[in-house]
């Protein structure tokens, strides 16, 4: 059966056809289709966990009892998992496990541009690397297998561009791989020091195994074309060389960028007058060969930032004197489009709280969640941006240093999402080393930053069935908070009274901003607003907001009412009263 899937659906499938029985995962762009796309699945266990690490946990716990597991993050999501990631690695498996990694070059929704190759390395696990939605399939269901051969995690790594397009993927049938007996192994499986001590020269000799797979497996291809030219390349940059160079030059594709052959590459290197590596992001394949004693061209030609495209590699390969005389000038790049800035939408929720904090020229601590548009113009209400649950932990570190200074003027602001993942443990950090910090929680009752996914404060899991809810507040104050209330965004008047109370409070409050996505669809939306040209008087107060719903035309305030949502939060900064649902336009 042949289906047109985009990487991360491919993925889903391999995995499942490969026998899959569970995954666990914390959604991020752009790995979050591979368990969306798996909960259609009734016969298997899916869920959103409260963070990559848990995920992770979770999938180790599942191969443990003999289950094909899998986990799936974005890298910056797998910078949580490491921990489990490494030792993993000592304890190898008993169901197949898959860690499934998709990194973002050019940073598309991601605050950097790590390379996922180096956890692989640094971790001593093998890794898989796509170049389409067909070897995403096929990688993804042989990764379960080579999982289990070779007694090792193994990490898919994808990446935005492969995650996210499409073409053909013939897709088999499911094999009902049976559940392994659960034998008691505790020099395996419990990693104290005088187990791990063993338990570490398997590691390194599973990793010549799989140096010798390398060398001849299913993964790593050589295109003999012949030629005085010889590429070695992978991932998606395989398809940009293919489609520049056609057949015209030698490649060698890698499937398996760690562990990396030696022989293979040698042989490859041998049999072309001058190799180059294209590779994104950083020189991983380019140092290897490089170590092998092995003279190529890589990043001397090549960034080491951002994505690559045809028309990288034809600039790159100009500057070498490659005359692409049959190809044309733009083959397969995408047109030029207007740029669009982000923005948070008309009506969202967390714009009250942040015009009421600017307004009030509050240092803010941001953090991870589309509330980080917060910090864009007009508003720029942000004045850092670190990691998931690091504004928590950082407005504890701010106004130890600082004191007295800064604790009156200074919040720290993360989503319910965000919270559940890693802003708890700071929480209680203020709590237990008592700094007098405001934390607002932006609760939107959502996920909203991957695309509306269930967390454990909405009451409803991933398949959407009604679940255990936390109670933010309750948590708040079982975590040692005392100062903890609830303030609708919308109200201007109550948001400011709440920030500024809690800010000459002489303890640790939080404050949680509660009211729904309006892109959610049960939220019922008001009457778009009008502006009254007659009343208006041009001041420009209402264009602070930032709203994409509020412009400027001839002097006048006016409302898209395509995109008002009604929220009314424009009409409570217009001193003239000229915004209304009953004013004439």
């Amino acid at each position: 059966m042949k289906k047109l899937l985009i990487g991360n659906e491919a993925v889903a499938w391999g995995l499942y056809n490969g026998g899959l029985r569970v995954i666990s995962s914390y959604p991020g762009t752009p790995s979050t289709e591979i368990t969306e796309f798996l909960a259609k699945h009734d016969d298997i266990h899916t869920e959103w966990a409260p963070n990559e690490k848990v995920a992770c946990e979770a999938a180790f716990g599942a191969s443990l009892a003999g289950a094909r597991a899998a986990c799936a993050m974005k890298h910056v999501g797998l910078n949580v998992a490491a921990d489990p990631l490494f030792t993993l690695s000592y304890t190898g498996v008993t169901g197949g496990l898959v860690i499934c990694v998709a990194d973002d070059p050019a940073m598309h929704s991601s605050q950097n541009e790590q390379d996922s190759r180096h956890y692989a390395i640094a971790a001593k696990v093998p890794m898989l690397e796509p170049s389409d939605s067909a070897e995403a399939y096929a990688f993804a269901r042989s990764a379960l297998e080579l999982s289990e051969q070779y007694d090792t995690p193994v990490i898919l790594r994808m990446c935005t561009r492969i995650a996210h397009s499409q073409c053909l993927v013939e897709v088999g049938e499911r094999e009902e791989a049976p559940l392994k007996e659960y034998v008691r192994q505790l020099a395996k499986y419990i990693m104290m020091p005088g187990y791990a001590r063993v338990r570490h020269p398997l590691v390194e000799q599973r990793m010549r195994n799989l140096r010798a797979l390398a060398e001849d497996c299913a993964y790593n291809r050589v295109e003999n074309r012949g030629s005085r030219i010889g590429i070695i390349t992978s991932g998606c940059s395989y398809l940009y060389a293919k489609e520049v160079f056609g057949d015209s030059v030698s490649i060698l594709k890698i499937g398996m960028p760690n562990p990396l052959p030696e022989k293979l590459i040698r042989d490859f290197a041998a049999s072309v007058e001058k190799l180059y590596v294209i590779e994104e992001l950083d020189p991983v394949i380019e140092n290897h060969v490089r170590a092998l004693g092995i003279e190529c061209t890589g990043k001397s030609l090549f960034s080491p930032l951002g994505e690559f495209s045809q028309q990288t590699i034809r600039d790159a390969f100009r500057k070498e004197g490659f005359p692409f005389e049959n190809a044309p000038e733009k083959q397969g790049d995408a047109p030029q489009v207007p740029g669009r800035p982000p923005m948070m939408c008309a009506g969202c929720p967390h714009r009250g709280m942040f015009y009421t904090l600017v307004k009030n020229h509050i240092t803010v601590l941001g953090d991870i969640g589309c509330y980080t548009l917060g910090a864009v113009a007009p508003l720029n209400a942000l004045d850092s941006t670190l990691c998931m649950g690091a504004s928590v932990s950082g407005i504890h570190g701010f106004n130890l240093a600082r004191g007295k200074e800064t604790e009156g003027k200074t919040v720290a602001v993360i989503g319910d999402s965000t919270f559940m993942h890693s802003g708890m443990t700071g929480l209680v950090n203020i709590a237990y080393n008592a700094t007098n910090s405001t934390v607002i929680i932006l609760d939107n009752s959502i996920t909203g930053m991957t695309g509306h996914q269930q967390n454990p404060t909405t009451g409803y899991n991933i398949k959407g069935d009604p679940a255990a809810k936390v109670d933010l507040e309750a948590l708040c104050r079982a975590l040692g908070i005392a100062r903890v209330r609830v303030v609708d965004p919308y109200d201007l008047k109550a948001c400011e009274r709440a920030v500024r109370e809690e800010l000459e409070a002489e303890e640790p409050s939080v404050i949680i901003s509660r009211r729904p996505c309006v892109l959610l669809k049960y939220v019922k939306h008001g009457e778009p607003l009008r502006v009254d040209a007659g009343k208006c008087r041009g001041c420009r107060r209402c264009m602070g907001l930032g709203c994409p719903a509020v412009s400027m035309k001839d002097g006048k305030a006016r409302i898209d009412r395509t995109l008002c949502v009604g929220c009314g939060v424009c009409g409570q900064l217009c001193a003239f009263d000229a915004i209304g649902e009953g004013a004439k336009e």
